[in-house]
């Protein structure tokens, strides 16, 4: 597995721990990183700054990102999607939002990649749906 996969899934992990344990930013990256004391620096620095931008409360993007997802995702509020799913589909917008240069269909594909070792066969085609559908709004 590549360093950006590995650091993805662990956004992943970041923000559905930061969610499910009302938990702040802070104290995830505390807790998450004692664990993975043995993650290389470049694996953990672009976690950190993908996690970074999907939970920055100073600035517009995190709501930003919840408001993308939810207008793209229609008939489904934010609140109703499986927990996994609406993490991955914030970690891969934040992604999209702050390196715009990596190209969307590689973030949209190591998304769908991180689906479907994560979550159901079903979130696969929603998640590809809903994160296409905002890459063409924002490019």
């Amino acid at each position: 597995m590549g360093t950006r996969r590995k650091s993805r899934e662990m956004v992943l992990q970041m923000l559905f721990q930061a969610e499910m344990g009302k938990q702040t930013p802070d104290q995830v990256r505390s807790s998450f990183w004692k664990e993975r004391a043995d993650v290389d620096e470049e694996t953990r620095g672009f976690a950190d700054d993908i996690f970074r931008i999907a939970t920055d409360a100073a600035s517009p993007r995190s709501e930003g990102i919840d408001g993308l997802i939810q207008k793209h995702a229609q008939n489904w509020r934010l609140e109703r999607m499986a927990a996994v799913d609406r993490n991955l589909l914030r970690a891969a917008v934040a992604e999209m939002l702050g390196y715009p240069k990596t190209p969307r269909p590689v973030i949209i594909n190591e998304s769908l990649e991180i689906a479907r070792k994560f979550s159901s066969p079903e979130s696969v085609n929603f998640i590809n749906g809903v994160l296409d559908s905002i890459a063409k709004e924002i490019a």
